[in-house]
């Protein structure tokens, strides 16, 4: 799909053309922690970045507080210039597969920095969604560089470097609520900081390779590993396991049968497909959806 023709104009304004594209199921299912709601639109931080994004029918206009040259960086993040047909095409054809393109068409996987992916993650463990925002507000405030918003916003902040959280103690980031997620934190910036996980490089290797070097930082499994992999590098052939997936995978297609979670990531590895990324990413925010339909009735 050719790149997207894109209308600027000089006050930090430019509308993204698009096709079936949902900002919302996008920027709260799960990827990344940072996006807020005020007035019907999406507000965060991307980079140094303050951004609004308001989402049309047809386009997603964008706004930031400084007049801004190159948006590709915008692009790239947003994943604009994906075809989302062949990646639905070939999705298994199962009434599971259906079901959750039905309920959340539109929905897109976001090109993230790998270090803020790999330490919101980190966060993540054992929270939920709510609690992990909490946490990397917490962490942004307190060690994230400010950056420019609208003069009627809170103050905006960076996420915080490696190099930043490496020379915190640990009594610095429980103070962040993070509790028992401190130390992996320190040691995965520690170890970032100094280039013995060089994360920009993790993208040339295949994804064994890579996530074998994101399995090495402390608190870092398999899952974390990749989400990383996932939401950060792109590659297809990760398929995050987490509780809401297993739960999909053991109700959707092992239903009253007691299937270990090694035997869920053997059936993931092969039955989705070449974008079985994406699928997995379907089924997680249609468990979510459904699991808060079923609540609410």
């Amino acid at each position: 799909m050719p790149q997207p023709s894109l209308i600027a104009d000089a006050s930090g304004q430019k509308r993204f053309p698009v096709q079936d594209y949902n900002l919302t199921a996008t920027l709260t299912s799960g990827q990344a922690f940072r996006w807020q709601c005020r007035d019907g639109a999406w507000e965060g931080v991307i980079g140094t970045r303050w951004v609004r994004l308001d989402s049309g029918l047809d386009s997603i206009l964008a706004a930031t507080a400084e007049p801004v040259e190159n948006w590709d960086w915008l692009s790239d993040y947003l994943q604009i210039d994906v075809d989302l047909a062949p990646i639905l095409a070939a999705f298994p054809r199962d009434d599971a597969m259906r079901s959750a393109v039905d309920k959340c068409r539109g929905l897109r996987l976001l090109r993230q920095d790998p270090w803020e992916c790999l330490a919101s993650f980190i966060l993540s463990s054992t929270k939920q969604i709510v609690q992990i925002r909490q946490i990397v507000e917490l962490l942004c405030e307190r060690f994230g560089e400010r950056v420019i918003s609208l003069p009627d916003r809170a103050h905006a902040y960076a996420f915080p470097t490696a190099e930043r959280l490496a020379q915190c103690d640990e009594a610095e980031l429980r103070a962040c609520k993070m509790g028992f997620r401190a130390p992996y934190l320190k040691a995965a910036a520690n170890m970032i900081a100094c280039q013995e996980v060089a994360l920009e490089k993790l993208r040339e290797l295949p994804a064994g390779q890579a996530r074998d070097a994101l399995i090495s930082i402390p608190g870092v499994g398999r899952k974390i590993a990749d989400c990383v992999l996932l939401f950060a590098y792109g590659f297809q052939s990760a398929f995050p396991v987490d509780v809401w997936v297993t739960k999909a995978l053991r109700e959707l297609y092992f239903r009253r049968r007691r299937i270990k979670l090694k035997r869920l990531q053997q059936f993931s590895a092969t039955y989705f497909g070449p974008f079985s990324g994406y699928a997995q990413q379907y089924l997680f925010h249609y468990m979510r959806l459904h699991q808060r339909s079923a609540h609410n009735s």
